[in-house]
């Protein structure tokens, strides 16, 4: 059976798939895609922008809009790019382009662009080959030689030649590779060549490539298993066993963070074998309600009944990322439960872990608890769920960070978070990463870290695109957008929330739907919008599943109350508080125990205030949200001024701004200064946001957002290459530039280049 050329992650697709039809829509430039497609366009050209141009051109409206996988044969992507390579291939001498193929073989399967192989130099002096032939190729630009081996000059160059030449050609280079790995360390790289050079179906084969897979797997190599596994299916002569070995190589793709490749090989392997890895991809990239079902009926079938379940045994593989196993498959109908805000569905799912005799993983038991009431219970079931997760599963680790996160420990959800990404890494789980760091965020931007929150969310998005993950990208989206509010980017808010919603209303996720409304609340109340801000909150309290969330309603509590206070409506923000002021009594966090504090302020008339804001005072010194603690010692520090308390206020108010200035929160800063003009005070400048050096006299605090365009800049990264790292409009970066030119009191990326190196912001 003849391989075929690896598509990236140096994959060699069985001949028994063949890449789905390719049908032209109208043409497109590659600019024109959805963010989350055009970046995992670039990944599959290598970056090659005429490559990306002629792929664009060629998807369908649905691979275009990312409904269906894109195409992975390089056949598929770019024809004309590799014409143009194979005519200057043909000019080589035939010896010359023998060693190329013996060098493209050896680079097979390729996990980096450029990798240089194993046993290039080994095959050539088995062989006798002369190497001198290689200087046509470097010649004409084509490859050049290193110690290690032979590097071409792109991989397009690598994949033609391997494309061009006949099968048995290809299965000779394979076989001569193989024989020279003979140390025990190249098993799995002989292995792969040994599948390779085969001529057909072999069960032998099929099972030393299971084998080897099994091996990289454990190694935390799932892009090396995958291949492997996949040839290992090309050979397999049993059609049971092959649907099961596509189905664990899609879970490898998955893992390996190639979730085209995943979605692809689950499409083509027949139900049964892939259902719960399509479960899984429905979480993540489709819709998340249905998800919830495929991942319940996935979990039952996964899990023999109580009665005759089996101890699991030394030989048991372990089905790592994504976990296929039920306690995994239901803390994944958690996580749709958690996206789509239908937290009651987790009763559900707690009685199907009990049918099973599967403790409730994650957070699951918690919410379950919290839905029904029970809020002891969910302090006591969260409590557990944060403290008890094991190092090595990255699962259960972001669900610690999510306990934390819902119990208001801001810190240990940073810990959380941070061991998830850890032992996502170790084990080479591209998605937990992903999503350990969606989690991060919060943590970081509540403990006084907006530049560390919004840097590794824009890091996390950008992933979350390239990998795949819609769901996740969807939520980093809106929680940008929470980040941009409060730090006053209205444009940034805007567009980002848009985005959020556009994406999560289509696909039932209400998680960043809701959050994504918070964040356009949040932004018209820090503008004194307290009429619109109030709106959008009440809107957030009455929406459903798959538009709104249970948990951002509780968080948006405080700010619901300060816009109702604002408007006269007390009755409802006293309806709010009540339920909020329960829950936060239940799990006892010094923040929402501050927050509760501070609304009853904001409901007491006159000087019955001053105590309930000093008793918020003394409970955020115990918390870690130190923008909230700012935002009460404003609210504080005005009332205090409207009850003629003007030295206190005074003193209140120039803490609030310099905290407000600290974090970058434009807007709250700025009422902060109008709260010190109504005394007669003057507002002095606080330091730079995440503990930066002092700015100069004179010049405005950059936001965050600001502060990231601004180094990209001075950097040297154009408008454009600015909005395509951040995921936002080149219009966006060209109003941000203007706006740090304007507060910087400069004229040129000249004078920013200078400024930015001389006080290091």
């Amino acid at each position: 059976m003849t391989p075929v050329n690896p598509p990236p992650l140096g994959r060699t697709s069985p001949p028994h798939l063949p890449a789905p039809p390719v049908r032209p829509a109208s043409a497109r430039p590659a600019s024109a895609l959805p963010e989350r497609v055009r970046v995992r366009v670039l990944r599959l050209v290598h970056g090659d922008p005429r490559a990306a141009a002629e792929l664009a051109a060629r998807l369908t409206d649905r691979q275009a809009a990312g409904h269906d996988p894109l195409p992975v044969e390089p056949a598929d992507l770019a024809p004309q790019v590799l014409r143009a390579r194979r005519r200057a291939l043909r000019a080589l001498p035939d010896d010359t382009r023998r060693l190329l193929l013996l060098a493209a073989a050896d680079q097979q399967p390729a996990t980096a662009p450029h990798s240089t192989g194993h046993a290039f130099p080994r095959a050539v002096a088995a062989a006798r080959l002369d190497t001198r032939c290689l200087d046509a190729a470097e010649n004409a630009g084509l490859a050049h030689t290193t110690a290690d081996g032979v590097r071409f000059a792109d991989p397009w160059t690598r994949t033609a030649v391997y494309e061009a030449a006949s099968p048995a050609d290809r299965r000779d280079a394979h076989r001569l590779l193989a024989r020279v790995l003979r140390a025990p360390a190249e098993a799995v790289q002989r292995s792969w060549h040994r599948g390779a050079g085969a001529l057909g179906p072999s069960g032998r084969l099929t099972a030393e490539l299971t084998a080897a897979a099994a091996q990289a797997r454990a190694t935390g190599d799932p892009a090396l298993s995958g291949a492997l596994t996949e040839r290992a299916a090309a050979l397999c002569p049993d059609p049971r066993e092959r649907s099961r070995l596509l189905a664990r190589a899609a879970a490898d793709a998955w893992s390996a963070g190639d979730g085209n490749r995943a979605r692809l090989l689950a499409a083509r392997t027949p139900a049964g074998p892939s259902d719960a890895l399509a479960a899984v991809l429905a979480l993540r990239t489709g819709h998340a309600e249905d998800a919830f079902d495929a991942l319940l009926t996935a979990a039952e079938a996964a899990s023999p009944t109580p009665h005759t379940r089996a101890a699991p045994t030394p030989s048991t593989p372990t089905l790592r990322a994504p976990d296929l196993t039920a306690p995994g498959l239901l803390a994944r109908a958690t996580e749709a439960a958690l996206y789509t805000g239908d937290l009651a569905r987790c009763r559900e799912a707690v009685r199907v872990a009990g049918r099973l005799g599967v403790e409730p993983p994650g957070v699951l038991g918690g919410l379950a608890a919290a839905v029904e009431g029970r809020y002891a219970d969910a302090r006591s079931l969260l409590e557990t769920a944060a403290r008890s997760a094991p190092d090595d599963d990255p699962t259960l680790l972001v669900h610690a960070g999510i306990a934390a996160l819902l119990l208001g420990d801001h810190r240990r959800a940073a810990d959380g978070t941070r061991r998830a990404t850890a032992a996502g890494r170790a084990l080479g789980q591209v998605p937990a990463v992903s999503q350990a760091l969606e989690f991060r965020a919060y943590a970081d931007f509540w403990t006084g870290r907006p530049r560390t929150a919004e840097a590794a969310a824009l890091d996390a998005l950008r992933q979350a695109h390239l990998t795949g993950q819609d769901t996740g990208a969807a939520h980093l989206q809106a929680a940008l957008a929470l980040f941009a509010a409060l730090t006053g980017d209205a444009d940034v808010c805007r567009e980002r929330a848009a985005a959020a919603r556009s994406y999560a209303l289509g696909h039932g996720l209400g998680l960043p739907a809701a959050l994504a409304q918070w964040a356009l609340a949040l932004l018209d109340l820090g503008r004194g919008r307290f009429d619109a801000a109030a709106a959008r909150l009440r809107a957030l309290a009455a929406a459903g599943p798959g538009l709104g969330h249970p948990a951002i309603r509780h968080l948006a509590v405080p700010h619901y109350v300060e816009a109702a206070v604002r408007t006269g409506d007390l009755r409802a923000a006293r309806t709010a508080h009540a339920a909020y002021d329960r829950w936060a009594a239940a799990v006892r966090s010094p923040d929402d125990l501050a927050l509760s504090a501070r609304c009853r302020a904001l409901l007491a008339p006159g000087a019955e205030a001053v105590d309930h804001y000093r008793a918020a005072l003394a409970l955020h010194a115990h918390g870690t949200r130190a923008l909230e603690r700012a935002r009460t010692e404003l609210l504080f520090g005005g009332a205090l001024r409207r009850l003629r308390h003007r030295t206190e206020a005074r003193e209140r108010l120039h803490g609030a701004l310099e905290a407000c200035e600290a974090a970058g929160a434009r807007d709250w800063a700025d009422r902060a200064r109008a709260e010190l003009r109504a005394l007669g005070s003057p507002a002095a400048t606080g330091p730079a946001p995440d503990g930066g050096r002092p700015r100069p006299t004179g010049r405005q605090p950059l936001t965050a957002q600001q502060s990231l365009v601004a180094r990209m800049a001075a950097e040297g990264a154009t408008n454009r290459e600015i909005a395509a790292r951040l995921a936002l409009s080149p219009r966006t970066i060209d109003h941000h530039l203007r706006g740090v030119f304007t507060r910087l009191g400069i004229r040129s990326r000249i004078e920013l280049v200078r400024l930015l190196a001389e006080y290091g912001d």
